[in-house]
């Protein structure tokens, strides 16, 4: 279908493309920008009036604990790629699992879906799992997700045979022994609130030993939810010294701190904790930068398993539908450019991805969100199209609402 979106503001980081102009989308990609391409008839007009036109968001990290649901959400949220964990039930350690989610992915029609492999067999650190054979049923990396590897030596043998075929790793740096007990951040809220802690160097020791595990074996890293200072700090030593070491943030931990368990809330329980003032800090410099990307880290949890005492609540917040304006909200406290914090959820996840989509140059699939970035919403259960409606937002204002969303060049979500 031939489809032109005109009266918008076209933001494409990529491209350093920030202006109001029409968009062209022909067979599913993006034809032209400003003037109609030779012989363009128009088959479907959408005005994008006092809206941002921009790729389609790219998450690096939601789990769609039930898929129909949760990729409705995605598309809701602008987002058009989801990079799934292999932490299903069960794990994505077989081609045909892996082969049957991208392929019922197909036939919902919203969201793409990129899984994660599971490295291991059932994750469990031991035996590898059949990476080649997942990696044709369409995974894009391979990860234990949350499950440790704790013998060293068997992940350095995954790193060196995943680094044979050119296949990335990803990795949640948090290493077993120091972060088993724990469930808040091991500091003074902890204390105060009588919580077992997780130690900064939970996440230091693992980042350390990964780094020394890409230097002996040349495997591409990408490490995930970052949380400390500190870790910030080790992987940008890793990128200065040339190493393929790639990491992102969970949006929340942007924003938010471990004062805001305030007292017990559940919906405050992340993996990896919430850290201090001082952490988030340097997880909101490394973010602008553009040493982190920014994921939603969506983890549906039904209602019961937050309506717990916060040490036995599940982990964890929904995030499709708030990425974009928790991101607008993150970058307008750094007085950041709208293209910058864009590109964040863009063309930042497609880079590290190896994709060449998160961008509208000519040519490129017409992934795109149409938004309003001056619309303000609440976030109550019944604005979520997601079944899971935890989240530490709930009863806050959202500003930025996502109008169209088109994957292919195909609606798949209208306000």
């Amino acid at each position: 279908m031939n489809i032109v979106i005109e009266n918008g503001r076209v933001i494409d980081p990529k491209n350093g493309v920030d202006r109001s102009t029409s968009l062209f989308i022909v067979d599913g990609k993006v034809a032209a920008l400003g003037e109609a391409p030779a012989g363009f008839t128009a088959e479907q007009t959408i005005d994008a009036s006092g809206c941002v036109v921009c790729p389609g968001l790219i998450d690096l990290g939601a789990r769609l604990n039930s898929i129909e649901a949760e990729l409705a959400a995605a598309v809701a949220g602008g987002v058009t790629s989801v990079v799934v964990p292999p932490d299903a039930d069960p794990p994505l350690d077989e081609p045909e699992l892996a082969d049957r989610l991208v392929h019922r992915a197909k036939e919902i029609r919203k969201a793409r879906v990129l899984p994660l492999g599971a490295l291991t067999l059932g994750l469990k650190g031991e035996r590898l799992a059949e990476l080649v054979g997942l990696k044709k049923a369409g995974c894009v990396a391979f990860s234990q997700a949350k499950a440790p590897v704790v013998d060293t030596e068997a992940l350095l043998r995954a790193m060196e045979y995943a680094n044979t075929f050119g296949f990335a790793v990803w990795l949640q740096p948090q290493d077993h022994w120091l972060s088993r007990n724990g469930i808040a951040h091991e500091g003074e809220v902890a204390s105060r609130l009588g919580l077992a802690g997780i130690p900064v160097a939970a996440e230091t020791i693992a980042i350390a030993t990964i780094v020394q595990l890409v230097r002996d074996t040349g495997c591409r890293v990408h490490l995930t939810r970052l949380s400390s200072a500190a870790g910030v700090a080790l992987v940008k030593a890793a990128r200065d010294e040339g190493l393929p070491v790639t990491c992102d943030i969970g949006v929340h931990h942007l924003l938010l701190t471990e004062n805001d368990i305030g007292f017990f809330n559940p919906h405050a329980r992340f993996c990896p904790p919430l850290r201090a003032q001082n952490d988030r800090l340097a997880l909101s410099t490394a973010a602008a930068s553009g040493l982190a990307a920014i994921c939603s880290d969506h983890t549906p949890v039904a209602a019961d398993d937050k309506l717990l005492p916060f040490g036995e609540a599940k982990a964890g917040a929904t995030g499709l539908e708030v990425l974009l304006p928790l991101t607008l909200k993150w970058a307008e406290s750094l007085k950041l450019s709208l293209s910058d914090a864009l590109a964040r959820i863009t063309s930042a996840p497609a880079e590290v991805l190896g994709l060449e989509s998160g961008q509208l140059a000519q040519g490129a699939v017409a992934d795109i969100c149409i938004f309003d970035p001056e619309a303000n919403w609440q976030l109550t259960p019944e604005a979520l199209k997601s079944r899971g409606k935890n989240s530490p937002w709930t009863g806050y204002m959202m500003t930025g609402k996502v109008k169209t969303t088109l994957v292919g060049g195909r609606i798949v979500y209208q306000a």
